[in-house]
Parts: C-alpha cells; structure tokens; sequence
C-alpha cells in the first residue's frame, strides 16, 4: 500500500472532523479512499454513459491523420462530418 500525506486548509480538516465524529469514515484515511472509490465509479458510470449515447448516435468518420494530430479524444468531442 502507498502512503500519501495531505495539507488541508482548516475549513477541510473541520469538514473531515464532522464526517467521521457522524460515521461517515472509521478515520480520516478511510473517509478519503471512499471518496477516491466513488470518484472512480462515478467515472467509469459516465463513460459508460458516454459510450452508449456514442454508439446509439450516428456514426462519424474520423481520419487517422485527426486522430493522430489532435488525439482521439479532441477529435471525438468536436462535431464530425457525418457519411
């Protein structure tokens, strides 16, 4: 396991200090990998999202000069021309 230390501005740690005295974390360390574990699943739910709303969409065509001049992702966030 890694090892991180955090600096948090009073108005945080005063934040934290209130979720863990109501159960939200056993500790300040847990209540952190929760909210890292929800970033990721809340992610990985948009993406998938984002690849459903794709493929029920019309279909694009992207050069493979775009892809490799811009990168795939600018190149899929822009309207493309449609065949």
């Amino acid at each position: 396991m890694n090892r991180v230390t955090l600096q948090l501005p009073e108005e945080l740690w005063a934040y934290l200090e209130e979720q863990i005295a109501s159960g939200a974390g056993e500790n300040p360390a847990e209540y952190v990998r929760e909210l890292l574990r929800q970033d990721m699943e809340r992610r990985r739910l948009a993406l998938v999202r984002d690849l459903r709303e794709g493929l029920a969409g019309p279909m694009r065509v992207i050069s493979e000069a775009d892809i490799r001049e811009r990168g795939l992702v600018s190149v899929l966030r822009q309207p493309g021309p449609q065949p």
